[in-house]
């Protein structure tokens, strides 16, 4: 769809570091992330909001998203991760995705009043998108 970031970073025309690319879904790294390897994970097509996800998609969408959460623990060596997703309100892109935060015990998250970091430069990112990649499960 024109105009969508998200769509963008599907078919390549808008660089991302991605962590996943398969056709259930593309899985990349947030811009602006809440701790460092929070990853957002899209479908391929465009959809807005979970209803709009068939109900076929679902295993496979959801299967992707399960294994990021592996991958992002392990990769990381994160203590948990945090899955989260907005409907529309809060929904800084209109385009169905969802969030896989990595988590330590004392992080400072509270509620959903979440901080935002930055990497350093991109191979602080990519290092990062490369750790998560190798600890995907299959």
């Amino acid at each position: 769809m024109g105009g969508c970031v998200f769509c963008g970073i599907v078919g390549g025309e808008v660089p991302a570091f991605r962590v996943a690319d398969e056709p259930d879904g593309v899985a990349f790294l947030d811009t602006r992330p809440v701790f460092k390897g929070h990853v957002l994970v899209v479908p391929r097509d465009h959809l807005v909001t979970l209803t709009d996800l068939p109900a076929a998609a679902l295993p496979g969408y959801f299967g992707l998203v399960q294994r990021l959460a592996v991958a992002v623990e392990s990769g990381l060596g994160s203590g948990g991760t945090f899955v989260a997703m907005n409907n529309k309100v809060s929904q800084s892109v209109a385009h169905l995705h969802t969030h896989v935060v990595p988590r330590t015990k004392g992080d400072g998250l509270r509620g959903f009043f979440w901080p935002r970091t930055r990497y350093a430069d991109d191979t602080e990112a990519d290092s990062y998108a490369t750790r998560i990649t190798t600890a995907l499960p299959s």
